[in-house]
């Protein structure tokens, strides 16, 4: 119960594989859920920090990499400083992130602002 309240609560959070609450969405079932609020867990495999771009967005793929990713979490650059090097610290990590699932030209994200 306390994982469920924390996990629906928090904006993005990192979880061991198997500690992944029950009512969490695989990422490949996020598409399916586009407009609620919901957590969404799976692997960062691909992650870029697009430095140059405007807003300096980090984008963490799951699942498939870029760019047959099968959901992305994003981080605008203003947020940044909270995550550290999130492309790095993240790749490779069993990740949950909890928000509005929204849709990006046809793919499903959550744009985390906090990793607490």
């Amino acid at each position: 119960m306390r994982r469920s309240i924390l996990c629906t609560a928090l904006a993005f959070i990192v979880v061991p594989s198997l500690a992944q609450a029950a009512d969490t969405l695989a990422a490949k079932d996020a598409v399916a859920h586009v407009g609620e609020t919901a957590t969404v867990c799976g692997t960062v495999v691909s992650a870029n920090y697009a430095a140059k771009s405007k807003g300096q967005p980090t984008f963490l793929n799951f699942d498939q990499p870029y760019p047959n990713q099968v959901f992305t979490v994003m981080i605008w650059g203003s947020d940044r400083a909270k995550f550290g090097e999130p492309e790095n610290t993240f790749l490779g990590k069993k990740v949950c992130a909890n928000g509005v699932i929204k849709a990006y030209r046809g793919n499903p994200e959550i744009i985390a602002t906090s990793p607490t």
